[in-house]
């Protein structure tokens, strides 16, 4: 850029290109408010892969080509066993990493939602419970730390949202949720959530009045891979209670995770990973399931919707794989057809 001897068309510049980044930055945290609907993948990014790559990009520029409009980045937080206080940061997404990944995805035009997981091996966050007042103690203080550092890095890069926890069930009803809950808005200014664990923990959290926005992870039992009438009933009598607490709480719901695996038998365990049972493949199951779950979904209290999950390998999944990734798999033609207009639904 060539530089004015006075430095005041550089400075016009420069004034208008932050009121412009303040503008999208508004629109974007009020989307959710003004019942703009934000749907997307949570991405994970893959060891040859890292955020910041040509190939990343690529496979961002992918999900965005189906009509995604958003995107929740993971950093990952880790502890031994649930019992355990020890919880610190993972390697998988260093700071810089976590930049990368921020920067990266709001170059391609997403609205970014930044939401950490609690990492147990052999367990899931859900079963996080510290087995004495002093290590609940503990454990807060630095999970607290932890996301001061990840809320940081979330507001510097311009982060549209930070979800101050995922499905963390036993945690919810503890009192030091309040000043965990103000300390993130202190660092994070923008849209705070928190993302339950199915209906009944979203129920249950008492301080949805201290955030933005309702979020919930949907993962119920949906019964034989050919029960359509069955799962529609579950999803239907789901989405019904969200409208409730929506309503009660007077807070829009982002649904912030739904997904299952590519597999037979998928339906009646959505939550059940690939590790946990080999199955050969069924990709149109899955594809059936999420075409339900988007159209029983597609009401005004919901706001959005994050499919689980989109890798930052462009050649990920395809007709054989069994895990939840809906790469390369007929589940894309559905959440074409769902988020983009034009298309024909049954």
């Amino acid at each position: 850029m060539r530089k004015d001897t006075d430095g005041s068309r550089f400075r016009s510049w420069h004034i208008s290109s932050i009121a412009l980044l303040a503008l999208n930055v508004l629109i974007a945290v009020n989307g959710l408010a003004r019942g703009q609907r934000l749907d997307g993948f949570n991405v994970i990014a893959t060891p040859d892969h890292p955020f910041g790559s040509v190939s990343a990009e690529r496979a961002l520029v992918a999900a965005k080509r189906l009509g995604a409009t958003a995107v929740a980045i993971i950093p990952f937080l880790w502890q031994a066993s649930p019992s355990s206080p020890d919880l610190r940061g993972g390697n998988d997404m260093p700071d810089d990493a976590l930049r990368q990944a921020i920067r990266q995805a709001r170059k391609v035009g997403f609205v970014v939602f930044v939401k950490p997981h609690v990492w147990v091996p052999e367990s899931w966050a859900g079963a996080v419970e510290p087995d004495s007042e002093q290590s609940w103690h503990i454990w807060f203080s630095r999970y607290r730390r932890e996301l001061e550092r990840i809320a940081q890095i979330a507001a510097e890069e311009g982060a549209d949202g930070l979800v101050i926890g995922t499905e963390l069930a036993k945690t919810t009803q503890r009192p030091e949720w309040s000043e965990l809950i103000a300390a993130a808005r202190s660092a994070f200014p923008r849209t705070l959530l928190y993302v339950a664990h199915n209906v009944d923990e979203a129920e249950a959290v008492p301080f949805w009045p201290q955030l933005d926005v309702i979020g919930v992870s949907l993962y119920p039992p949906l019964g034989a891979d050919h029960d359509r009438i069955g799962r529609l009933a579950m999803m239907r009598a789901v989405a019904d209670r969200l409208d409730a607490l929506s309503k009660r709480t007077g807070k829009p719901v982002m649904v912030g995770e739904i997904g299952l695996r590519s597999a037979k038998g998928a339906a009646a365990k959505p939550w059940e990973s690939a590790e946990e049972r080999t199955t050969s493949a069924d990709p149109q199951l899955q594809a059936e399931v999420l075409a339900d779950w988007l159209a029983v979904l597609d009401r005004p209290a919901i706001h959005g919707v994050l499919i689980w999950r989109w890798f930052t390998e462009p050649a990920a999944g395809g007709l054989k794989d069994t895990d939840f990734t809906v790469q390369g798999k007929p589940a894309e033609a559905v959440l074409l057809c769902a988020w983009t207009p034009g298309c024909r639904r049954p």
